[in-house]
């Protein structure tokens, strides 16, 4: 149950990955969660396809990435609109991006939730809502003959692109329209003269044909001109038609898994918090589908999110705390609609498309080039804006060596918990004094780093910090050199800012 007066603390519409990962959040932090989700079981529809750097990195942060490792394939390269990108080895230990269907994702998302306690509810289609000042009723569509009403302190939409809550709640969704019709399917193919064909252009538009597993592959059309109607269901016949319009074959593809339609509009809530009603993943942004980039950005807004919501339920932080969702993560989505609009744009038929491809492919060569496109489609180099004037603020924190009293070797073992630390490399007393007001719930750890310089996408790499404080989502609150003042009142500031109110002197 949660707080008095309510069922549950937080009612999250959605059990895709970024509602089963903003669920697990939750419980982490000690907050009741209920996930309602409108269709009656998993589809087991593969749709999306991997996880990049950051969003490993965060898997990483929890102890639970072995799990996806084992499910998955590392691949050994990305790309910008079909033009080939080099990851960087150094900049993170998962620098290149796994392959795992979207299917594979959510199972092993649902399972971890079930062991922290989540209850998902099925057949729960949100149809209103209603929000005063002490919570939210949410009202349910469910097999009963009559609704069911849930009351909850905040909701949270992460029911995808046609949002239900976003809709009834009264968010803006403004945006761009789609200019082209995709269509996908998974399907065997026994004449495939090759195992792989990625972004073939042909005057039509262009097509791909991958590899999901032995005898399976994922057929992927684009063609420019007239747009489909979204309502309109998509067919294997249709996707047939186009494919042998764009590459002049079939190949025989037959037995279809899944078949859906996709194309490039862009849209943006305009807000991601409304009050006790709140917005994430594909519910708060849409866009073309380029890189992988959509479903890593959901989960992300739910990393984010679920430590602030959690704190102000619990009442250890104000309201105020859950402003700092929207700063931080609104930006992040609108650079994402950015480069995913310049990749839809790449991708068209035509010479003067092709001269511009060319063009960016020899810049691509360049390492610069090539590492910032990598932290832009990967999410490495987001900064959050931080009032901190130490260069690793804002940051995700590098995952360095340790050596620690109770035997954590790297940073990311430290944040299993999902709890804030305060990690003092040089043994401050002065650092573990600011912070006894916080004891009860940041964590102090003593350790050594033998790293003189910590790499960090998008500044190159930065003197190793003497102490520096990591929120619950990996990213510096606040750090301090190695030979300056400790800066502790700076430090009692950031602690105040992101976790409340001392506790005690």
């Amino acid at each position: 149950m949660g707080h008095a007066g309510t069922d549950t603390d937080v009612l999250i519409a959605g059990a895709g990955p970024t509602g089963l990962m903003l669920a697990c959040e939750l419980r982490l932090a000690g907050a009741d969660v209920t996930v309602v989700d409108r269709l009656a079981e998993r589809t087991g529809e593969s749709r999306a396809g991997g996880l990049h750097a950051r969003t490993l990195e965060v898997l990483d942060q929890r102890g639970v990435l072995d799990r996806f490792l084992a499910a998955g394939e590392i691949q050994s390269v990305g790309h910008f609109s079909g033009l080939w990108l080099d990851f960087d080895e150094s900049e993170s230990r998962h620098s290149r991006p796994l392959m795992i269907l979207q299917s594979t994702i959510e199972r092993l998302l649902e399972e971890w939730a079930a062991e922290l306690g989540v209850r998902v509810r099925w057949s729960s289609e949100v149809t209103g809502i209603r929000q005063d000042g002490l919570g939210v009723s949410v009202e349910l569509r469910t097999a009963e003959p009559t609704p069911r009403t849930l009351r909850a302190r905040y909701a949270v939409g992460c029911d995808g692109g046609r949002s239900s809550v976003r809709k009834l709640a009264g968010f803006d969704f403004p945006g761009t329209e789609a200019t082209m019709t995709a269509l996908l399917g998974d399907v065997e193919l026994p004449d495939l003269p090759e195992e792989y064909i990625f972004m073939r252009r042909c005057p039509g538009g262009h097509y791909s044909v991958i590899a999901l597993e032995p005898g399976w592959y994922r057929v992927i059309t684009t063609e420019y001109g007239p747009v489909a109607d979204r309502e309109e269901p998509a067919t294997f016949e249709q996707l047939r038609e186009a494919l042998i319009r764009l590459a002049g074959t079939d190949w025989g593809m037959h037995s279809p898994r899944w078949v859906s339609r996709f194309g490039d509009a862009a849209r943006q809530a305009s807000r991601y918090r409304d009050g006790r009603v709140l917005l994430a993943g594909d519910a708060a942004h849409i866009h073309y589908p380029a890189g992988g980039q959509g479903l890593n950005v959901g989960v992300q807004d739910a990393v984010n999110l679920g430590w602030k919501l959690a704190s102000v339920v619990r009442g250890q932080a104000p309201v105020s705390l859950l402003d700092s969702y929207h700063a931080e993560r609104h930006p992040v989505a609108e650079r994402v609609l950015h480069n995913t609009r310049a990749q839809s744009a790449l991708a068209r038929p035509g010479a003067q498309t092709d001269a511009l491809r060319d063009v960016l492919a020899s810049l691509m060569v360049f390492d610069d080039v090539n590492r910032y496109l990598c932290g832009m489609i990967t999410g490495l180099d987001i900064r959050y804006p931080v009032d901190d004037e130490h260069p690793l603020a804002g940051h995700r924190v590098p995952d360095a060596d340790l050596k620690t009293p109770d035997g954590a070797a790297r940073v990311y073992e430290l944040l299993h918990g999902a709890r804030p630390v305060l990690l003092d490399l040089r043994g401050s007393s002065e650092v573990a004094a600011a912070a006894e007001g916080w004891a009860d719930h940041v964590d102090v750890v003593e350790a050594r780093s033998d790293d003189d310089l910590w790499p960090v996408p998008g500044a190159d790499e930065i003197p190793a910090p003497a102490a520096l404080l990591i929120r619950p989502d990996g990213h510096v609150a606040w750090a301090t050199a190695v030979g300056g003042a400790p800066r502790t009142a700076a430090l009692r500031t950031a602690l105040a800012t992101w976790f409340g109110p001392a506790r005690r002197a």
